[in-house]
């Protein structure tokens, strides 16, 4: 009897489980949990995005560009340009080849934003960035301290040294500014559109240093100074003072000195509600001890919204200045948006 008929004498009434056999469908099939090692793995660094193709740059070499799409094991794990990520595949580079993107390294820094602060979701703009360079013009548009000050909040809490840099300082003095922030012990980088911005590219040498700024305040100027190739279309700030968008992406571009510069769009909304207060304490040390004495929710901000803060403390016994404990709460109150002026002048 053939194996197909062999069952046909049996008695029904006595077959039990272990007389049936099921074959799996597809989507109950057992699958393994291993992933590929991918040995011969490249290294890369993100230099840009477009539409789901990431352009990465060899080893960091910009003479080395391949383009890029994320493996499926990676799922929708997010990439971003300053990411250090390995790829396979075909990394020669040569026009309509695609490599790709395999595992993305863990980062040593993030500068993160959300879109406003009530958004929970917040979005990382630049991975791995060692500075920050806060981009302001002294007029024309005028300076906004409210912006300044989120910005530093983002640096401080994403692991980025900031740098402040003022342009435009041919038709206001900068002064003003430097007094305001002198006690934050932060780099502070005067220029001016008739002259090159060396002191700048000094700074940014063997860096990956990421600009942020509000659109007119020169910072395609500054790109187009640093990078000549950059062929990055410069704003034209209008009469009523608010620059039209040039950036659309941030984007990675090799300094001739060495390093790169990411250019990240024209900033309108700078929320933070992804930070909390002890992210931007964590950046002075000498409040820190204290912090952790602090009530149980404490805002930092001291008497009457923290009537049990323990900073003012460190002042006292000599530890700190008042004009730094003064700078850091001003930081403070930008995060929690307790200034409504001051959060005017930091969001469009």
């Amino acid at each position: 009897m053939s194996p197909r008929g062999a069952g046909r004498g049996k008695d029904w009434s006595k077959l039990d489980e272990s007389d049936v056999r099921v074959r799996p469908g597809r989507g109950t099939r057992p699958r393994t949990k291993r992933r590929p090692e991918h040995a011969d793995a490249v290294t890369a660094m993100v230099v840009g995005k477009d539409r789901g193709r990431w352009t990465c740059s060899l080893e960091g070499d910009p003479e080395q560009i391949v383009v890029a799409m994320r493996a499926r094991e990676l799922g929708r794990t997010p990439v971003v340009v300053g990411d250090s990520v390995d790829l396979v595949g075909d990394t020669s580079g040569k026009p309509d080849t695609l490599a790709r993107i395999v595992r993305v390294a863990d980062r040593t820094s993030v500068l993160r934003r959300t879109a406003d602060d009530t958004d929970p979701f917040e979005r990382v703009v630049v991975a791995n960035a060692s500075q920050l360079l806060i981009v302001v013009a002294l007029a024309d548009p005028p300076p906004r301290t409210g912006f300044i000050d989120r910005a530093l909040v983002a640096a401080y809490a994403g692991g980025l040294e900031p740098v402040l840099c003022l342009t435009k300082s041919d038709l206001a003095a900068p002064d003003e500014i430097i007094t305001a922030y002198a006690e934050l012990a932060m780099p502070i980088l005067v220029t001016r559109q008739d002259k090159e911005p060396d002191d700048v590219a000094e700074r940014l040498r063997d860096q990956v240093t990421a600009l942020i700024g509000h659109s007119g305040v020169g910072k395609s100027t500054l790109v187009n100074k640093l990078v000549p190739d950059a062929d990055r279309e410069t704003g034209v700030v209008s009469a009523v003072g608010k620059g039209r968008h040039t950036s659309v992406t941030a984007v990675a571009l090799p300094l001739p000195t060495g390093g790169w510069v990411v250019d990240t769009p024209g900033i309108r909304s700078f929320g933070l509600a992804h930070i909390e207060p002890d992210d931007i304490v964590a950046a002075f040390p000498e409040f820190v001890e204290a912090a952790e004495e602090c009530p149980s929710g404490c805002g930092h901000l001291g008497t009457p919204e923290d009537p049990g803060c323990m900073l003012d403390t460190v002042v006292a016994d000599g530890s700190a200045t008042t004009g730094r404990l003064d700078s850091l709460r001003r930081l403070l109150s930008s995060r929690a948006g307790l200034d409504e002026s001051q959060r005017e002048q930091g969001v469009e």
